[in-house]
């Protein structure tokens, strides 16, 4: 981890921390065998998690995606918390029963149509009075397209050209709408002052659509637009269209050469850096002492990998059973099997390992040099950011990562649900607070307004350009 840097804390206006959370659903973080783990599908789990991020005064909730239940070996893949309900429908019950909260949810362009999502987001935005955030990613493989009427139509290398021209259509259907159409008049009889609100058409590769939109202009006119994805094309893709970037480059170094990469795509699309929020995801681990967390990190990271998990974790590198093998011994003396992953399915991870053979030789490496077996090399090659310390070491290491410009803010995410963050709500925020890093009350009501955005300037329908 990081250490403060003096110079950092002097030289320049202090910037504000972006937090949200993250209820992780499908995700190894997770310790669902945890006698404190809750329920990851009853509505009582959301709700709590919801109201916790909202009393710290965090900019937003944020949903991942599961659209298969994932597969190893041929079976459910049950090492992962199995199972996620369907995002609007979350994100709809939480906006009846928080007040600022923002509501983040992922929906994929790959498999849905732009009409459809632009109506379900403008209605929950609606729904929250202004707190709607879409974080568009793109699904790649056939397996999750298996569930879909198009299954896996749609090659790799065009996922992108579609997630644009989704954009663009999603865009124009928001934009359909002005915000002064609707007037009410109950007096003369008139509810509409223009009678072509609503009307939409367009044409391109992807779609061929026309007709009405039928959600009038949102509180925010379009949800805040969050992209994760971390190629090439998906860091232009971000700095083209996004609000903010869902980053996983959380250390020092790595964080700041993604936030200066990121933002400096930025002026070829005539925008600013305070126009794209880059928050990395990150774990944490609290005790009342710096001691205690790293000894408490030790136990989360057993639980997380158990000798079960390790070797499938094993098998997603090795392409190969490997079921035989004892987590506490030695790598496998033969190589990965090279080309298509058929041992782990729907897992966008293994598309990490570019070249399976060079991470094979690196891991061996790692574990001669450092004398570690299967299970302890897993714990030490999977693991992501994490804070770890006192809640007075881990309010430091957040605000000199966000001052030294290594990211905006963080999405953090508990290895416990849904009541994981409710001692970093009660301990480090209130810290935060006192150096005054972070907000002690919302200032407005919309998620554009937590993160510091401009409104958005209302358009002019196409019609009438």
């Amino acid at each position: 981890m990081s250490q403060p840097s003096q110079k950092s804390q002097t030289s320049k206006p202090r910037k504000q921390i972006h937090l949200a959370a993250h209820f992780p659903g499908v995700n190894n973080t997770t310790v669902w065998s945890d006698p404190r783990s809750g329920s990851h599908i009853e509505f009582d789990s959301f709700l709590r998690f919801a109201q916790t991020a909202e009393r710290a005064k965090f900019d937003f909730l944020f949903l991942a995606e599961g659209l298969r239940l994932r597969e190893q070996g041929g079976q459910i893949y049950d090492l992962d918390v199995v199972g996620r309900p369907d995002t609007f429908t979350i994100l709809a019950a939480l906006a009846a029963v928080t007040e600022r909260l923002g509501l983040a949810g992922t929906i994929n362009s790959t498999f849905n149509e732009p009409y459809e999502v632009a109506r379900q987001f403008a209605s929950l935005d609606h729904l929250s009075g202004g707190r709607a955030a879409w974080n568009v990613v793109t699904s790649w493989d056939a397996f999750t397209g298996e569930n879909f009427r198009r299954g896996g139509y749609l090659a790799q290398e065009d996922r992108y050209e579609r997630a644009k021209l989704f954009m663009r259509t999603a865009w124009e259907l928001f934009d359909s709408w002005r915000g002064d159409e609707i007037v009410a008049d109950k007096e003369n009889g008139v509810f509409l002052a223009d009678p072509g609100a609503g009307t939409f058409e367009r044409h391109d590769a992807q779609f061929d659509i026309r007709g009405r939109f039928d959600v009038p202009r949102s509180p925010q006119g379009r949800p805040v637009i969050f992209q994760a994805g971390d190629s090439d094309e998906g860091r232009e893709f971000a700095a083209a269209t996004a609000d903010a970037i869902f980053s996983r480059h959380a250390t020092l170094e790595a964080g700041q050469a993604f936030y200066t990469d990121v933002k400096g795509r930025l002026t070829k699309y005539g925008r600013t850096p305070e126009q794209l929020l880059i928050l990395p995801a990150a774990t944490f681990v609290l005790a009342d002492t710096d001691g205690e967390a790293r000894e408490y990190a030790h136990v989360v990271r057993r639980q997380q990998v158990s000798g079960q998990t390790a070797i499938r974790f094993l098998e997603q590198l090795w392409n190969r059973d490997l079921s035989e093998y004892d987590p506490d011994g030695p790598l496998p003396d033969v190589d990965p099997v090279v080309g298509e992953n058929t041992i782990a399915r729907g897992r966008a991870s293994v598309r990490m390992y570019r070249d399976p053979l060079q991470t094979a030789r690196e891991w061996r490496e790692l574990a001669e040099a450092k004398k570690l077996s299967i299970r302890e090399l897993m714990i030490e090659v999977t693991g992501r950011q994490s804070f770890v310390g006192s809640p007075t070491t881990v309010a430091d290491e957040i605000d000199d990562l966000v001052q030294r410009d290594a990211s905006d803010g963080f999405i953090l995410v508990p290895h416990i649900t849904p009541d994981g963050l409710d001692d970093f709500a009660d301990k480090v925020v209130p810290i935060l607070q006192e150096r005054g890093v972070f907000r002690t009350d919302y200032a407005g009501t919309t998620l554009r307004d937590h993160l510091g955005l401009a409104p958005l300037e209302v358009p002019l329908p196409a019609r009438r350009r």
